[in-house]
């Protein structure tokens, strides 16, 4: 568990940490930061550079490659999004949910698509983001209520943070089959996000398109969505009566 600990410390914002700073960040002493930094090191998670500080290494790429909701479904949901991308211009995502939160499996992006604040393999709320609305919507009604019990992820002064709204924002979407999420995230973005299906019939994943809030309307990308959702969804083994 304390390995892992020195792996959580390195973040987008501190990709590359010195010795002193992991142990600063992990609060374990110098020395066995020393230790199960050189174990790690000659395993491969971390590689040093020329200065003597530490990156991930690319062991950990190697095996995270092997997770079935990360890679693999990336992989084959990559024609899908990359048609969205040509199609719109804008913004083509693919999450899954990871506890309370959502996780970016893929992010494509056109020369002009709106700018976002969502990165691969990153984190984010679940609320304000149509992937994540979508996955929160079909997940099991514990998951919703944690997450409606839990503090507002309120991005902006247009996301909804009203627990009794967000209810009937999620009933809406299980009943359209899709989430549309204008300024939630960003004042001049629109999400449209749409439920992926696994070959037993659960939602696994959410695609979305991201654009330009004013420039598009949503129900014209609604279509577009559905269509690459049932195409992910087809690829992953889902039965015809789960996608239509």
């Amino acid at each position: 568990m304390r390995a892992l600990r020195v792996l959580e410390a390195f973040t987008p914002d501190a990709p590359v940490r010195t010795l002193t700073a992991l142990a600063r960040h992990t609060g374990l002493p110098l020395t066995t930061t020393h230790r199960l930094v050189g174990e790690l090191t000659r395993w491969g998670a971390l590689e040093r550079d020329g200065g003597g500080s530490y990156r991930i290494g690319l062991r950990l790429w190697e095996i995270a490659s092997l997770a079935p909701r990360g890679l693999g479904l990336r992989e084959l949901a990559l024609p899908q999004l990359s048609d969205l991308v040509h199609v719109t211009g804008e913004n083509a995502q693919l999450a899954v949910r990871e506890g309370l939160s959502v996780v970016f499996v893929e992010r494509l992006a056109g020369r002009g698509a709106v700018p976002v604040l969502t990165r691969v393999a990153g984190r984010f709320a679940l609320m304000p983001t149509g992937v994540g609305r979508v996955l929160l919507a079909y997940a099991p009604p514990e998951v919703q209520e944690q997450v409606l019990a839990g503090p507002p992820a309120r991005c902006t002064e247009a996301t909804v943070c009203d627990p009794s709204l967000l209810r009937q924002l999620l009933a809406e979407v299980r009943r359209t089959g899709v989430a549309v999420c204008e300024r939630q995230v960003t004042l001049d973005s629109v999400s449209v996000a749409a439920p992926v299906y696994g070959p037993r019939g659960d939602v696994v994943a959410a695609v979305s398109v991201v654009a330009h809030a004013g420039a598009v309307q949503p129900h014209t990308l609604v279509p577009l969505v559905q269509v690459a959702a049932r195409g992910i969804s087809r690829s992953l083994g889902a039965e015809p009566a789960s996608v239509s």
